[in-house]
C-alpha cells in the first residue's frame, strides 16, 4: 500500500503539469502576445506583421504586438523566435527570406534550424517586380534581355543579401544566361532609392513597395516574375510568358511558432487566421497592394516550406552564392 501511495505522490505533479498545460491552451491567450517580425519597420514583412497582429488581436481579444529585429538577412529575430519559450507567446512571422533563403547559403549558418519551428499557417504571396529608372534604354523585358546579352556585366542591379529579390536575379540570370552586377545594400529601401536616383539602372523588388512609383512614372516596371500577371500590373507581362516558361519566383509571408508549442495553441492560431482572413476587409487589405491571400493549414505550410528550401537552395548552389 506504501509503494503505491508513494507511486501516486510520483505522478502527481506530471498530472497536475498537463492539466494546466490543456488549461492555459484552451483558455490562450491570457495576455498579450509578441511577434517577431525579423526585419526592420518600414518594409513589406513588417507591414504583413502588423496586417496578422491586428487581425489576431480581434479574433482572440489580446494584443498582439509586432516586435522588430532586423539583421543579418533575418536570421537575428528568426534566432531569438527559435529559443523563446515554446508557450505561443513568442511567434514569428516567417517567410522566404528566413527560412528558404538563410538555410541555403552554404555559410555563415544561423543558430537555429528549420526543425526548431512548426509551421502555423502561410499568408499571402506576391510577386517580385522588375523595375528600372525611366532612363535605361529597354522599354520592355524584351528589350532588357538584349541590351543586358549585348553589354555583358554592365548592368548593376540593387542587391540586398537573402532577399527574395536577389534570389529571384540570380534565378533569371541562370535560366537567361545574364551575366549582372549585384551592388550590396543593407535594406531594400537605399537600395530602391538608387534606382530612383539614377545611380543604378534598376532591381528585382516587392511589388507592393514599387507600386506607387510606377503609377507616379517614377519606374519602368518591365516584368512580373508570377506564374500570372498581378491585378494590379495587369499591363506588366510574365517572366513565364516571355519566353522563360515555368519561370515563378514569389515572395512569402506566414506565421510560425517555437518547435514544443501546445498543438493545441497552435490549432487555435491557424483557426483564427483563417477566419480573419475570410473577411472581405482583411482580404481587400492585402489585396489592394497586389498580394493573393494564401492561408493554409500547418500541414501544407510546412510541405510548402520545405519545398522552397530545396528549390532555392539549389538556386544558391549553383550560383555558388554567399551569405556575406
Amino acid at each position: 500500500m506504501n509503494r503505491r501511495l508513494l507511486c501516486a505522490a510520483a505522478l502527481l505533479p506530471a498530472l497536475f503539469a498537463l492539466g494546466a498545460s490543456a488549461q492555459s491552451a484552451s483558455d490562450y491567450p491570457t495576455r498579450p502576445v509578441k511577434i517577431i517580425v525579423p526585419f526592420p519597420a518600414g518594409g513589406t514583412s513588417d507591414i504583413m506583421g502588423r496586417l496578422i497582429a491586428d487581425e489576431l488581436g480581434k479574433q482572440l481579444k489580446q494584443p498582439f504586438i509586432v516586435d522588430n529585429r532586423g539583421g543579418a538577412g533575418g536570421a537575428i529575430g528568426t534566432d531569438l523566435a527559435a529559443k523563446a519559450a515554446p508557450d505561443g507567446y513568442t511567434l514569428l512571422l516567417s517567410g522566404i527570406g528566413t527560412n528558404a533563403v538563410i538555410h541555403g547559403f552554404p555559410a555563415p549558418k544561423p543558430g537555429y534550424a528549420e526543425s526548431d519551428f512548426v509551421h502555423i499557417s502561410q499568408l499571402a504571396a506576391g510577386p517580385n517586380v522588375l523595375v528600372v529608372n525611366p532612363n535605361f534604354p529597354a522599354k520592355n523585358f524584351k528589350e532588357f534581355i538584349a541590351w543586358v546579352k549585348a553589354n555583358p556585366g554592365k548592368f548593376s542591379f540593387g542587391q540586398v543579401t537573402a532577399s527574395s529579390g536577389h534570389l529571384t536575379t540570380e534565378y533569371l540570370k541562370q535560366s537567361a544566361g545574364l551575366d549582372m552586377v549585384g551592388i550590396p545594400y543593407k535594406g531594400g529601401a537605399p537600395a530602391l532609392n538608387d534606382v530612383l536616383a539614377n545611380q543604378i539602372p534598376g532591381m528585382f523588388t516587392n511589388q507592393d513597395v514599387v507600386l506607387p512609383h510606377v503609377k507616379a512614372g517614377k519606374l519602368r516596371a518591365l516584368v512580373v516574375t508570377s506564374p500570372q500577371r498581378n491585378p494590379l500590373y495587369p499591363d506588366v507581362p510574365t517572366v513565364a510568358e516571355s519566353g522563360y516558361p515555368g519561370f515563378s519566383a514569389v515572395s512569402w509571408t506566414g506565421l510560425s511558432a517555437p518547435k514544443g508549442t501546445p498543438q493545441a495553441v497552435i490549432d487555435k492560431l491557424q483557426a483564427a487566421m483563417t477566419k480573419a482572413f475570410a473577411e472581405p476587409a482583411a482580404r481587400a487589405r492585402l489585396e489592394s497592394t497586389g498580394f493573393v491571400v494564401t492561408i493554409s493549414n500547418p500541414p501544407d505550410y510546412t510541405r510548402f516550406v520545405n519545398s522552397e528550401l530545396a528549390r532555392w537552395s539549389e538556386v544558391i548552389r549553383v550560383g555558388g552564392l554567399k551569405a556575406e
